[in-house]
């Protein structure tokens, strides 16, 4: 079944964002050239070339004011992250990438990704995928070297306890994406305390994305990123997550009520460090 395209023509923020900002987690999706996995839970929207994708993340980017912007690789392309690649180097300076290696990759693979762009790989906990969390541990010293990190989707309030002191002890950044996808919104729940120790301690980047993947009511979000901000704004970085595929009954959002969402609920100071001072030190050399 094919996923739904997000609106061909995006709305405009209310609340403009600072300028440098980032949209810190996208998904470039390709046209009939790029190979889908076949192993993947669904297809992209039909009838949208590669170029078409372009011009719609474009436009999407100019309705958010944002200039910069990190294209996260999406697993319906496996490890083949030819479309991600070209998209990042399509969209020149100010965008980077971040791809899908797995397990006992060499080191030469992650060099080329360096060498492209690609500032950190992903590793998906909550849906599986190609790399493991043990895996990602021995990559670990590799990125390091190349000035990366690793990136990560989990369910907080399910894994993080058990990973905490492992998270501590590496030897590179890790982004955590979507609030930590709890799935207990309680923002004082024992895995967003662990989860808010890692933020405070320097030890985590959380990325306030995709809160309509929570809950239907975005605003029953606001307490736990609330919760994030304050444990360390310097940590916390926003990703639209568009064009939001692979939604699993969620509704269709529009990244401007996202973006919106977020200036309700912070500081012009705090806007600057999530959208342009955090995304820019982690990911610009």
């Amino acid at each position: 079944m094919d996923s739904a395209p997000p609106p061909p023509a995006p709305t405009f923020v209310t609340t403009p964002l600072p300028a440098g900002a980032w949209d810190a987690h996208v998904h470039l999706l390709g046209g009939p050239e790029h190979a889908l996995s076949p192993t993947r839970a669904q297809d992209p929207p039909s009838g949208i070339t590669f170029e078409g994708w372009l011009g719609r993340y474009r436009a999407h980017l100019q309705a958010l004011g944002c200039t910069r912007s990190l294209i996260v690789h999406s697993i319906l392309y496996g490890t083949d992250n030819t479309v991600t690649l070209e998209a990042v180097r399509a969209m020149g300076d100010g965008f980077k990438g971040v791809g899908l290696l797995p397990d006992g990759a060499a080191r030469a693979d992650i060099r080329q990704f360096a060498e492209n762009n690609m500032v950190a790989v992903r590793l998906n906990y909550v849906h599986g995928g190609v790399l493991t969390w043990d895996g990602a541990r021995a990559m670990a010293p590799a990125l390091a070297d190349h000035g990366m990190h690793i990136q990560m989707l989990l369910h907080a309030d399910q894994h993080i306890e058990q990973l905490a002191d492992d998270i501590r002890a590496l030897p590179v950044p890790l982004v955590i994406d979507h609030c930590g996808w709890p799935t207990d919104l309680n923002p004082h729940a024992p895995g967003v305390d662990t989860l808010c120790a890692l933020l405070a301690e320097g030890h985590v980047h959380v990325k306030l994305s995709a809160p309509y993947r929570l809950t239907d009511d975005i605003t029953e979000t606001h307490p736990l990123m609330r919760r994030l901000i304050d444990a360390n704004p310097e940590g916390c970085l926003w990703g639209s997550d568009w064009p939001h595929i692979m939604l699993n009954g969620a509704e269709m959002p529009q990244a401007a009520t996202l973006a919106d969402a977020l200036s309700q609920i912070t500081t012009p100071d705090e806007r600057h460090k999530i959208l342009v001072d955090t995304p820019a030190r982690l990911f610009l050399p």
